[in-house]
């Protein structure tokens, strides 16, 4: 069966991988690619990736025959290939001639098509969170360094210059000693009403959708885009945005993992609403010397320092304020810090979020073909999901968690432990 397969196909990985090393190094080799997850994101790092010469998307894998048709005939468009097409990224993966992968499914199926890509021999970018619990991360950084795959996370404003210049000024230490660190997103946008199952659509093989997920009837909320507001798949606002500014906070304070978390919030927006994940809330992690906060709210666009997302760090000379159209310092008022207001750089300038993207790729690439320092790497990416699911543990517990970094695990609540690990769905199995 295929699980023998690819076991025996293991051993020889190293080898293989070292030749497929081999043969995209240097700057003009052709990357060859292919993409597990095809809609939002999917589409995105495609696109992004095509923007580096020299790489070629050769495959498509998807459970919706409309999207593979339709992101099919958008890169015969752009650049002229036509890619073979797939609806088990099991099949896409024993193709040779694919170097990496971009892995963009729903958050419930990271920690497989992660897993499954290196064991094959492929190097990932893997969208984020990188994955759906806690209790994944351990399997997924096992298979990488056991592989020594490359895997980037798309958590990529840590390629964009104004978050790396905004770090840089914090490590300056102007702010003095900072002891509390504030994340943010509010989104006016985001309202989602209650929907009836429904049949499954066309072309949807629903039961590959939902993998290692519990099985439900089909609902048009629980799927594309939405199944973000739905703990099975994925763990709401708190990893869709969070793991993002928090991989800042942490990155800012070089901190990993926080010694205790608490959580509020719930449907205080929309309490008849169709979001099973909080439309509200708040989380605050203790770490050694600092306190860091998280807040969202949708249908609110004004959050914190008057802006709809961010990450402020609040030091006692002043408060540096980040977002993704620039960052700014904000001077202590109570006394001469010596710091002066220093204006929002670098200018807001449209779609300023895009080229960071872009780096964060073109990154990836040359990590593959150069050796380059990945910008975010999976351990780098899971100490942001951890946090983030952390918060999301203490919300649906309702208690103050102690939490033992070294050991993964609460000490003394068995109810959040209970909540590390999924239950897959069988035949599905969780790695490790």
């Amino acid at each position: 069966g295929y699980m023998q397969r690819r076991t025996f196909l293991r051993a020889g990985v190293t080898a293989a991988g070292a030749l497929a090393l081999a043969a995209v190094h240097g700057a003009n080799r052709r990357l060859n690619f292919g993409v597990i997850g095809c809609r939002n994101m999917g589409r995105t790092n495609l696109r992004s990736f095509l923007k580096t010469p020299e790489t070629r998307c050769v495959a498509l894998c998807d459970v919706d025959a409309g999207i593979l048709e339709e992101r099919a005939a958008g890169v015969q468009k752009r650049s002229g290939t036509t890619p073979r097409l797939y609806r088990d990224h099991r099949a896409l993966l024993d193709d040779p001639d694919i170097d990496a992968v971009i892995v963009a499914s729903p958050d419930h199926w990271h920690c497989l098509h992660l897993v499954d890509a290196v064991d094959a021999g492929k190097h990932v970018y893997l969208e984020k969170p990188v994955a759906n619990a806690i209790g994944e991360c351990t399997p997924m950084l096992a298979a990488q360094q056991r592989t020594g795959r490359l895997v980037q996370v798309g958590q990529w404003q840590r390629s964009g210059q104004h978050w790396q210049d905004a770090i840089g000024y914090l490590r300056s230490g102007a702010l003095g000693t900072v002891r509390t660190v504030k994340c943010w997103a509010y989104l006016d946008w985001l309202k989602m009403d209650k929907a009836a199952d429904a049949p499954v659509p066309a072309g949807v093989d629903y039961d590959r959708w939902l993998g290692p997920a519990p099985a439900r009837p089909f609902n048009p909320n629980r799927f594309h885009f939405h199944f973000r507001w739905f703990w099975d798949y994925a763990g709401g606002l708190m990893t869709d945005w969070g793991v993002h500014l928090l991989d800042i906070a942490l990155w800012g304070m070089q901190a990993t993992a926080p010694r205790r978390v608490m959580a509020s919030g719930g449907a205080h927006a929309y309490p008849d609403g169709g979001m099973e994940t909080p439309d509200t809330q708040q989380a605050i992690f203790e770490f050694d010397g600092f306190t860091l906060s998280w807040e969202h709210a949708v249908g609110i666009a004004l959050g914190p320092f008057q802006r709809p997302h961010g990450v402020a760090f609040v030091g006692e000379n002043g408060t540096l304020v980040v977002d993704r159209q620039g960052w700014e310092v904000l001077p202590e008022t109570s006394r001469d810090t010596g710091l002066y207001k220093t204006p929002a750089l670098p200018a807001r300038e449209a779609r300023r979020e895009a080229r960071g993207l872009d780096q964060h790729t073109a990154n990836f690439i040359a990590a593959i073909r150069d050796g380059e320092a990945l910008r975010c790497d999976l351990a780098t990416g899971s100490l942001a999901a951890v946090n983030a699911h952390l918060g999301n543990i203490a919300l649906r517990t309702g208690e103050t968690l102690a939490w033992n970094g070294t050991k993964q695990r609460f000490d003394g609540s068995r109810t959040a432990n209970a909540l590390l690990k999924p239950t897959y769905r069988g035949p599905w199995r969780l790695p490790g």
